[in-house]
């Protein structure tokens, strides 16, 4: 075969390529080329603190247990991060780890903020000497604020929280109305119910029908507390009746 003869079989192939085809794979490769590169490019400037930082946090909610040097430390790493990298659920899981912070809401706002709306315990008693309890009986550990005040002392088995706190309700209802307040209640490991009123009166109460035993306690105290001696203990723990045990001269001397 001659060389006239390959060169006319190129030219003959170059004739039956697609040049329309070739150019615009081409032009998809250059695109496909220019986009990863400005996605590589953005990705630098979106993980970039210096160049999209953090600049405010916005606290809003109602709090007087927990400090802005409490949030300031627990966000502190979190805050190192650029505005979009930052991640609001961690931010999230950092507040809510706050001891005296219920629940917490972050969401971003452009274009460099962070809003966070913050719901604290509403704690309502004490819970075995040095835990807490808040409106819905969960058991949550916190040091102790001044703003906090006076709370009823309640105790009782794990996992027996909000059973104890929806009793202490119903017998404070009870004895509220008729004039007395409830300050401790407790339940036992053999759930056995004891009850300490805030003028020194204990209440036994035993496991079954504790209403019925506290209006007895309350239907028979007048007649109690005509007596020369004062009321140091009830014991409601019979069927009909109840022993009651008196405080002596000394005790009452002090």
């Amino acid at each position: 075969m001659s060389w006239v003869d390959v060169s006319q079989r190129w030219k003959l192939k170059l004739q039956q390529v697609d040049w329309y085809l070739c150019f615009g794979l081409l032009f998809l490769l250059f695109v496909l080329l220019g986009l990863s590169m400005a996605a590589w490019k953005l990705n630098l400037v979106v993980n970039d603190a210096d160049a999209l930082p953090i600049e405010a946090v916005a606290i809003k909610g109602e709090r007087d247990k927990t400090s802005d040097e409490e949030i300031q430390a627990a966000l502190r790493d979190l805050m190192q991060r650029s505005f979009f990298s930052a991640d609001v659920n961690q931010v999230q899981a950092a507040l809510e780890a706050l001891p005296w912070v219920y629940q917490a809401s972050v969401r971003r706002e452009w274009p460099a903020k962070l809003k966070v709306y913050l719901v604290e315990q509403q704690v309502v008693a004490h819970w075995n000497g040095d835990a807490w309890l808040n409106i819905h009986g969960q058991v949550f550990d916190a040091p102790k604020r001044e703003s906090v005040g006076t709370l009823p002392l309640l105790a009782g088995p794990e996992g027996q929280s909000k059973l104890v706190l929806t009793t202490f309700r119903q017998l404070s209802e009870l004895l509220k109305i008729n004039g007395f307040n409830l300050h401790s209640l407790s339940l036992s490991p053999r759930h056995a119910w004891h009850a300490s009123l805030d003028n020194g009166i204990m209440l036994e109460l035993g496991r079954e029908d504790k209403m019925a035993r506290i209006q007895r306690f309350i239907n028979v105290y007048p007649t109690l507390a005509k007596q020369s001696k004062s009321v140091a203990k009830v014991d409601l723990r019979y069927d009909t009746g109840l022993a009651v045990g008196w405080k002596n001269a000394q005790e009452e001397s002090h």
